[in-house]
């Protein structure tokens, strides 16, 4: 099934202050999500960027424009915007160009309902704007509601602003683009709504914006795919090495190829299929898969006769491929 992505960048305003960063930000979104790492294609992209009076975006062309996006059934209807927010007792809007008061500019309540009425399977929205928090919120029964296959990703709550980089791009979607382009993923190459969120979190201090995560989903949807750390054949061995979760390997100098030199000559030469095996352990190890027992490097738990056991990342992938997830 189809995936489509409407996507907004709004600096230019004719009666309130123009912004900077966001037809950049909404281009870099663009560039990210058109496809995955490999090249295949990922969205489809509706472009909308405001950067003079010639481009500028109106209330209706953006209303008719998100309608559009969600009302076929897709596997991914995704919303992105960036430009200015307002919220006031009436309820939260984003800005177009036209706007001169703040509400009157798009109602998040008309895009919330858009959303949850879509027969899309999962219907994303992620908001780069001042006070963008609010999104998910009725103001009419005034608490959240989001409809089944519905996620939103906002850059701050309803009572802050969103902060710029120093180079005038929106903080919130730096590190939105720097988790789609990989620090986000798995170790299949799959990154997720809830994983570019995990990023954004971890990244931001206390003092700073604090992003909004709202799902509504049984299961994450992949937003875009990169290339994995590890191969998947490879990465099924796990089961192979450890028959258990709990099994410890037992390791001795044949497994490393390498040697300090002055050993004394019944010390065990280094064999070929061990040091195969070896390899592999030692990419898991680096994958926070495993870890050496007792010794601090995987090298000294093979020269020092050790072991090494799986870390709780490691058990829950033996888990996932005994159960052929993987």
């Amino acid at each position: 099934m189809s995936r489509k992505a409407l996507i907004v960048g709004i600096d230019y305003y004719t009666d309130i202050k123009n912004l900077h960063g966001c037809v950049n930000d909404a281009r870099n979104v663009c560039s990210v999500l058109e496809t995955n790492e490999n090249g295949d294609k990922n969205f489809g992209i509706k472009r909308l960027f405001a950067n003079d009076s010639t481009t500028q975006i109106t209330k209706k062309l953006l209303k008719d424009s998100v309608e559009e996006l969600f009302k076929d059934k897709n596997d991914i209807a995704l919303f992105y915007f960036a430009g200015h927010g307002y919220v006031e007792s009436s309820g939260g809007y984003l800005l177009t160009s036209e706007c001169k008061d703040g509400d009157d500019g798009l109602s998040l309540d008309v895009i919330l309902n858009y959303a949850n009425k879509s027969e899309a399977n999962n219907k994303i929205i992620i908001i780069d704007a001042c006070q963008s928090g609010y999104a998910g919120k009725f103001m009419s029964i005034k608490e959240s509601f989001i409809g089944e296959g519905v996620t939103i990703l906002t850059a701050c709550k309803e009572n802050q602003y969103a902060s710029e980089t120093d180079d005038n791009t929106g903080l919130f979607t730096s590190l939105m683009i720097d988790a789609l382009e990989g620090s986000a993923s798995n170790l299949l190459g799959e990154i997720t709504p809830g994983a570019v969120y995990a990023h954004i979190d971890k990244s931001l201090g206390e003092w700073e914006q604090r992003p909004v995560f709202k799902t509504n989903i049984d299961t994450f949807t992949v937003l875009r795919h990169v290339n994995p750390p590890i191969d998947k054949c490879t990465l099924r061995k796990i089961i192979d090495f450890f028959p258990e979760p709990e099994y410890i390997f037992p390791l001795d100098p044949s497994y490393e190829p390498e040697r300090n030199g002055g050993e004394p000559e019944d010390f065990p030469k280094p064999n070929k299929a061990h040091n195969e095996i070896f390899a592999i352990l030692q990419k898991f190890n680096r994958l926070n898969l495993l870890i050496p027992v007792d010794a601090p490097h995987m090298w000294h738990a093979a020269i020092n006769y050790k072991s090494c056991r799986l870390t709780n990342l490691g058990k829950f992938y033996h888990k996932l491929i005994t159960k052929g997830l993987i």
